[in-house]
């Protein structure tokens, strides 16, 4: 059955194409396993909460009307502004618009939340969000904060995240707004400046979310084609209930394909948890600090049957994400088994009006056997996170630029496939695991390496959610083969230093296998562990592992990216040595398996990893040369890395 929905629809109507709904929320009510839910051009400013759902074979299919564009949106317009004084005006709205849930009175608040904070800042920022034509506005921390044009730079105090280009613009700050919530109504006041709030689009942000069901377990829905936008959702750590703009809380099988999603003021797109596995206890109960409620989280799921069979196995593919405020796409737990690839994320968690540790265009915990494929994620303050048992996880032919940070690693034994990718910013790689592989990759910038004794965290039977163990993370345990480190960038921090210089203290595997013989290592409590690396290019700032055999020494590699009509170029320079390099292939069975989880680096499906792809889906015949192409010439050459 197909069903019908249009703006000039009519909810007591019968859904057909001749007699569509009114609402999206209509459809959702009657949709069962096979039915579609197609939908006409138009706004429609509504939360979407699917009734039912499919079955892996008769989905329910929600979709744009072909060649229509559709709008689903979280916000409202507000009209009839009142002037203040100067560029000020206020609004004042009844308490009964937001039903229950206002988000001018709900806090961006959380586990692992930062700042601002009343106890680090003096003030909170809240959920609310105005909109000037699309544009999301910034919140002011007072009355008298609303006539500044200066940055609130403590709000940049400790981020290790940011770039000059990634701050804010005073031009852009100085549009700002305040809220005062009473019993009965919600005052905004708002600076906008050289704009006539009466003669614009005002929007607010009124509904949690946009597409995401209040049941758990309705499975096999597919949401294709639209633009989603403006939603009041919750900061999203992996201790709570992760409620997104957009997502399937809590089931298995969802395609999310073809959508432009942004301005959700945290998470665009979740496929994590629910809340009956915690919902920030941390900050509710401050018993035990947050890692102690997510390992418990683990169990806890694990109680209540999270499995392949049951959780997971989500494609999000195609979409442009973008302007959200904490992650692009974020998950925990029930992330698993799925594919997230072909999409472009850009512009998350770069309005900086608050901080947390749980921020990325992806963030991931628990991602076991998740591929992320082909990606281009460019201008966030952190590109991809994945943290937590990261085991089974594969980046694969991802193009990352311009970012506060491309691609950190944390607390996860292994073993995380890193191939074929472009990390091209400043700060490329932060490895603070274990068990991680990088092979045939570019790697422009500076790294970080660190081991992590305190916190102790689960490893996984093979492909499986089942919990083997859980184990401190000691650091190396690392295969890194093959790659193009351009060392294009000078240190710019401490702990941040060119690749691969940072592993020096880690053992070799001779070295490593003979003291652990000898029992000479207690526990492997305090020491460092092997790492396997060779036949890596080196240029410019970058250097090699004290112990590497083979390295390559190629001064003069440069890059530079550029895009064009949605089509985004590499232009790469080698010498002639790295042109004509002969690289020992990598497979699976070279990498062998991390020391604690035993799994190789493989497939999901358990088979062997093909290394002879590259990043552009060329074949590694004849002599195989470092970095993610099949093929380099002596010289400057342009490779399109990238296509909308």
């Amino acid at each position: 059955m197909i069903y019908h929905v249009s703006i000039f629809g009519n909810d007591d109507a019968m859904g057909t194409a001749e007699a569509p709904f009114r609402t999206i929320n209509k459809g959702a009510s009657v949709a069962v396993a096979g039915d579609t839910v197609r939908v006409h051009a138009g706004t429609y400013r509504e939360w979407v909460q699917p009734q039912n759902g499919g079955r892996e074979d008769a989905r329910i299919v929600y979709e744009s009307a072909e060649g229509e564009h559709v709008v689903i949106k979280g916000s409202e317009i507000v009209r009839d502004w009142t002037r203040v004084e100067g560029t000020v005006w206020k609004k004042v709205l009844p308490n009964a618009m937001f039903k229950d849930w206002n988000p001018f009175a709900e806090k961006v608040d959380g586990d692992w939340i930062v700042s601002p904070t009343k106890k680090t800042h003096g003030y909170d920022v809240h959920l609310g969000d105005v909109y000037i034509n699309g544009r999301s506005m910034f919140e002011a921390s007072s009355m008298d904060d609303l006539y500044t044009a200066k940055i609130r730079y403590s709000l940049f105090q400790g981020f290790q995240d940011y770039t000059p280009e990634l701050i804010p613009n005073p031009e852009t700050t100085k549009y700002r707004w305040y809220a005062t919530v009473d019993a009965e109504n919600t005052t905004i006041f708002a600076n906008f400046q050289d704009v006539d709030p009466n003669a614009e689009l005002i929007e607010i942000n009124v509904r949690k979310a946009c597409f995401y069901p209040l049941k758990n377990h309705l499975d096999y829905i597919t949401v294709r084609g639209f633009e989603i936008a403006q939603s009041a959702c919750p900061f999203t750590p992996p201790t709570s209930d992760q409620v997104g703009m957009v997502g399937p809380n809590w089931a298995k099988g969802w395609i999310i394909e073809n959508n432009d999603i942004h301005d959700a003021k945290c998470s665009g797109i979740s496929i994590g948890k629910e809340a009956s596995t915690g919902d920030n206890d941390y900050l509710k109960y401050n018993k035990k600090h947050s890692h102690y409620y997510q390992t418990e989280a683990v169990f806890r799921a694990l109680k209540m049957g999270w499995s392949k069979e049951t959780i997971g196995s989500h494609i999000i593919r195609n979409n442009k994400l973008h302007d959200c405020g904490q992650n692009g796409v974020v998950g925990h737990l029930g992330c698993v088994f799925s594919r997230i690839e072909h999409n472009e994320i850009y512009n998350i968690a770069t309005k900086h009006e608050f901080y947390g540790h749980e921020i990325g265009g992806i963030k991931l915990h628990a991602g076991i056997d998740v591929v992320l494929e082909n990606n281009n994620i460019h201008d966030c303050t952190l590109g991809t996170w994945l943290d937590w048992q990261a085991q089974g996880t594969r980046v694969t032919k991802n193009v990352y630029h311009s970012n506060g940070r491309d691609l950190y690693v944390e607390v996860s034994h292994g073993p995380c496939l890193v191939d074929n990718n472009l990390l091209l910013s400043a700060w490329s790689f932060e490895d603070h695991a274990q068990g991680t592989a990088l092979v045939h990759n570019v790697i422009a910038g500076n790294a970080n390496q660190f081991k992590d004794l305190e916190r102790q965290t689960p490893y996984h039977f093979p492909h499986s959610t089942q919990v083997l163990g859980v184990a401190q993370l000691f650091g190396g345990d690392n295969r890194i083969y093959n790659n193009l480190m351009l060392g294009a960038y000078p240190s710019t921090a401490s702990i941040w230093k060119p690749m691969n210089a940072i592993y020096d203290p880690y053992y070799t595997p001779e070295y490593f296998y003979k003291k652990m013989a000898e029992h000479d290592f207690w526990m492997n409590d305090t020491q460092f562990q092997p790492m396997w690396v060779d036949e890596n290019a080196y240029s410019g700032y970058a250097s090699p592992w004290r112990a590497e055999e083979h390295p390559i020494f190629a001064d003069g590699m440069t890059f530079e990216v550029a895009e064009e009509n949605g089509e985004w170029t590499l232009t790469l320079t080698v010498p002639e040595n790295v042109a004509n390099a002969s690289c020992k292939a990598v497979t699976t069975e070279r990498l062998g398996a991390p020391i604690y989880t035993e799994e190789p680096y493989e497939n999901p499906d358990g088979t062997p990893v093909d290394f002879t792809k590259d990043i552009l889906g060329n074949t590694r015949d004849g002599a195989i040369v470092p970095g993610p192409f099949a093929k380099l010439k002596a010289g400057k050459q342009t490779f399109v890395i990238w296509k909308s």
